[in-house]
């Protein structure tokens, strides 16, 4: 028996006020239709059929290798989108799921569920209901005295007893393939918006006296939907929350889960501490027993046990264990830094690599260089790695000492053991244990000051005015 999935993602989604096709809005870093295919990925489901129509090439680049596509060109409600699909969906699909492009939170276990409870019963539909505090606007679930779906209400059709109801529908069904395609076939835009409403198969399956049953949602977070970003962030809210929640319990310290942002791809090692201001983006790997924080921003990042980033940025780059980081130290990608090494504030590194132990304490630029082990990079250096038209490298050997101020022109090599000297502009090759100064000699003159102080007071004193008497005396 064969099982899919039907994910309705056509509508525009006008009051996102947006350009872009509301399930392609991201929620913790991610498209929202991306979060849904994860789910149905765990599945492993026989075919993932998605429905577009407003930003067509749009969404089906976004799905491109993970769901086949549908087009409804018009769109005339959920029922007409879902008769669109049919036609794809193989005969050898016989239980399918449909549900939305616009609720990101529905987990994978919830739709297993709601599949299985199809088949366990024979059903010819499960409708994925909620009991709710607060059902206003929502259609209410009306149950014949046998537990099964007798038909769904929307509230302005509702009387006063109906609208009491706190069980709701959550749009979210399991149908029997065969069953579905009759059903659809037979809907009829008879309402004041004209469109094909996915629900009425429910009354349509009921009338030709197949079992239709409810399967409540064990979390009403879950069916949460997206139609304004205010309901976005208030999704984005949930998930971010639910992410720290797994993640701490899994051994992981999150000192403010309010004030952390995780993505959903993030690996985090036990005993690590999360501090707040952070954000873990990406297929970010961390380790354990390291500290990350406060204000910290890693994507796609590597890093290794006991590491700490403190206040900076580390963007798909790898960091040894044991080392430092930051603050305000911005690691550019492409950079692979060693077990033990001091990256300090205000170091910028990019597309290099560190060998262990060494460090850039502050203040400096490693730009398209390969420094070595041991090695103390000095406060100011910069390695000038672009000529206006291209990059170079800068190699600098295992145990150097580059002093503080100096330009290490590329391409230029620093031998192993070499000392370069303060303040100094290196053009040439370095050798192994060599001494390299390039800088103007240092010229001292004694007292220097306070004789130029003197002649400038005295020419001071010769360029004031002088008085009518003092000119009379001067003439005579």
């Amino acid at each position: 028996m064969g099982k899919g999935a039907i994910v309705l993602a056509a509508g525009l989604g006008t009051r996102m006020k947006s350009k872009r096709h509301k399930v392609l809005h991201e929620v913790c870093g991610k498209p929202m239709i991306h979060h849904i295919l994860d789910q149905l990925e765990r599945l492993a489901l026989d075919q993932v059929i998605v429905v577009v129509g407003q930003q067509r090439e749009a969404v089906a680049a976004a799905v491109a290798g993970r769901a086949e596509v549908a087009v409804q060109e018009e769109q005339l409600g959920t029922g007409h989108a879902v008769r669109c699909a049919l036609p794809r969906l193989r005969a050898d699909v016989d239980s399918v799921v449909v549900l939305y492009g616009d609720a990101p939170l529905i987990q994978a276990e919830t739709v297993g569920r709601l599949l299985d409870e199809r088949e366990k019963r024979g059903a010819a539909a499960v409708a994925l209901v909620a009991t709710l505090d607060d059902p206003t606007g929502l259609g209410r679930v009306l149950l014949a005295p046998d537990g099964q779906v007798e038909r769904v209400v929307e509230e302005k059709d509702a009387s006063p007893a109906e609208r009491q109801i706190r069980l709701i529908n959550t749009g979210i069904y399991a149908f029997a393939s065969d069953l579905l395609r009759g059903a659809v076939a037979r809907l009829r835009p008879d309402n004041a918006q004209h469109e094909y409403y996915l629900t009425d198969t429910l009354a349509i399956l009921r009338q030709d006296g197949h079992a239709v049953w409810p399967l409540e949602v064990e979390d009403p977070e879950e069916i949460a939907s997206v139609n304004d970003r205010v309901q976005l962030a208030a999704v984005e809210r949930i998930l971010r929350r639910r992410i720290c929640r797994r993640w701490m319990q899994a051994g992981v310290t999150i000192v403010d889960p309010d004030a952390t942002y995780i993505g959903p791809d993030v690996v985090i090692g036990r005993d690590t501490v999360i501090w707040p201001g952070t954000l873990l983006e990406g297929r970010t790997v961390i380790g354990e027993d390291c500290v990350i924080g406060p204000y910290a921003r890693l994507r796609d990042a590597v890093i290794h046990e006991g590491v700490t980033v403190e206040h900076s940025v580390v963007l798909a780059s790898e960091i040894g264990r044991g080392t430092s980081v930051g603050p305000f130290a911005y690691i550019r990608p492409g950079c692979r830094i060693g077990e033990r090494v001091r990256l300090g504030d205000f170091v910028e590194v990019k597309q290099s690599s560190i060998g262990d132990d060494s460090k850039v304490s502050h203040l400096a630029y490693v730009g398209d260089a390969v420094i070595g082990q041991r090695v103390n990079i000095g406060c100011g250096v910069i390695t000038v790695n672009y000529d206006g038209e291209r990059k170079h490298q800068t190699v600098v050997g295992d145990d150097s000492f580059v002093g503080s101020n100096v330009n290490l022109i590329a391409p230029v090599t620093v031998g192993a053991g070499a000392y370069v000297c303060a303040g100094s502009t290196i053009t040439d090759e370095v050798p192994p244990d060599g001494f390299a100064i390039a800088r103007a000699r240092q010229v001292t003159k004694p007292d220097y000051v306070k004789r130029w102080k003197s002649r400038r007071a005295a020419q001071a004193t010769s360029d004031m005015p002088s008085s009518p008497a003092d000119r009379r005396e001067n003439e005579r």
